[in-house]
């Protein structure tokens, strides 16, 4: 397939010193609904920022459309949709006097637009509040507006970075189905972030999760999850006896992973080799207090390939938002 959104060795640094992208290097093919995985400080927002050419990058390749993000800015912002992190919408205008400014704002011809206004107010349903001022409208409802926002001038890349951020999950849901039509009904290629695993998992064609501005895996959420070879049992020892080797040479675990007084368990099997690996470790004297059988999902994933779940980087993380969205706003 070819390749929409093309990057290469992607630095960018922020103060002189603090790398929130560090050397990244991947593409999107034209179609595809490409999701970036990962906490708060991972980098997200800074690449995102990086290709709608909100940001410069310190060093490294970006094309977007074919054109690139340093030398032909213009161009690329002409081919792509965003719907940003920080509402951008007018709350002393009607929601659909906010789409003729963004129809306007892109060129669209004004018999165009008012098609095109009507058409997309459906697909978000927002008809019956499309000629109330904004300032009356939900999270939710505000959200669904940038989305349709994002789409009057029929880009060919549109960019959600963290679409359903601070939304409940029945809200949450319906801007899921809303990107899902987006998908049947077009060939337009999704970049979104995200830090919502289950969002990740069921919206993306591929995944990449990134963790302190680097890359630690990509591919689709099937293999992804496919790739961790198992499940997981996770089980707490107190003590300070080491139970490593013991778990380890139990039948059916493929390896173990020990933090604390707690083992993370890989193994062919849950069902079969729970009980088993509970008895061994009682024979050399183990008490253990807490199991739990985990099926692979994209915690797992991320935790195995980023060494942390996504919760704990979650707490350690907030650099990479607050510093592109204060670039960002100096950029408006």
């Amino acid at each position: 397939m070819t390749a929409i959104i093309e990057v290469k060795d992607l630095v960018k640094v922020y103060n002189g010193n603090i790398r929130a992208v560090d050397g990244i290097t991947f593409d999107v093919a034209e179609g595809e609904v490409f999701g970036f995985l990962g906490p708060n400080g991972a980098g997200k927002t800074t690449t995102i920022s990086v290709l709608t050419t909100l940001l410069q990058l310190t060093s490294g390749e970006c094309t977007v459309c074919g054109y690139d993000v340093v030398k032909q800015p213009t161009d690329v912002r002409r081919s792509i949709g965003l719907v940003p992190q920080e509402l951008t919408v007018d709350d002393d205008l009607t929601g659909r006097e906010n789409m003729m400014l963004q129809a306007t704002l892109y060129g669209v011809e004004p018999k165009v637009a008012k098609e095109r206004i009507d058409e997309l107010l459906a697909l978000v349903k927002l008809e019956e509040a499309a000629d109330r001022m904004v300032k009356t409208y939900s999270g939710g409802m505000r959200k669904r507006l940038e989305l349709s926002e994002g789409l009057i001038h029929r880009p060919r890349v549109l960019f959600l970075d963290e679409p359903t951020l601070g939304l409940d999950i029945q809200t949450r849901t319906t801007m899921w189905q809303h990107i899902r039509d987006l998908k049947k009904s077009s060939n337009m290629t999704v970049f979104l972030t995200t830090h919502y695993l289950e969002e990740a998992d069921s919206l993306c064609d591929r995944i990449g999760i990134i963790d302190m501005g680097k890359i630690m895996a990509m591919d689709t959420p099937a293999t992804l999850k496919k790739s961790l070879g198992g499940d997981v049992i996770s089980i707490k020892i107190p003590g300070e006896v080491d139970y490593t080797d013991v778990i380890q040479s139990t039948s059916g675990v493929l390896s173990v992973k020990k933090e604390d007084s707690s083992y993370r368990v890989k193994v062919i099997n849950g069902e079969t080799a729970t009980a088993p690996l509970l008895q061994e470790i009682s024979k050399k004297g183990g008490a253990v207090t807490y199991v739990s059988l985990e099926r692979p999902n994209m915690d797992q994933v991320f935790l195995e390939y980023t060494g942390r779940s996504l919760r704990d980087a979650e707490q350690s993380g907030g650099f990479d938002k607050l510093a592109a969205s204060r670039q960002m706003r100096r950029s408006r």
